[in-house]
């Protein structure tokens, strides 16, 4: 049996974007929210997982992602503290 890849981002893959609103990827189209940057902005060491939203219906098509869970490293854990 075979696993299904999670791909996880964080804030400086995608640019330390500033503004919630669908930004293009190398992996495709990632719609980000107010309430994921509000995590970021207290946790710039958050790491999200990428949720596709919809098939690819083209070859030539760029896929659909938002931002799922969220990680916190122990870094920032003790940065909170």
């Amino acid at each position: 049996m075979t696993r299904p890849v999670v791909n996880k981002v964080t804030w400086q893959q995608v640019g330390h974007v500033t503004q919630p609103g669908r930004y293009m990827f190398r992996f495709g189209w990632l719609s980000v929210t107010a309430d994921d940057l509000s995590v970021w902005e207290q946790f710039p060491d958050a790491t999200f997982t990428l949720v596709k939203t919809t098939g690819k219906s083209a070859p030539d098509e760029a896929e659909e992602f938002h931002l799922g869970a969220f990680e916190l490293r122990q870094s920032s854990l003790r940065h909170e503290k």
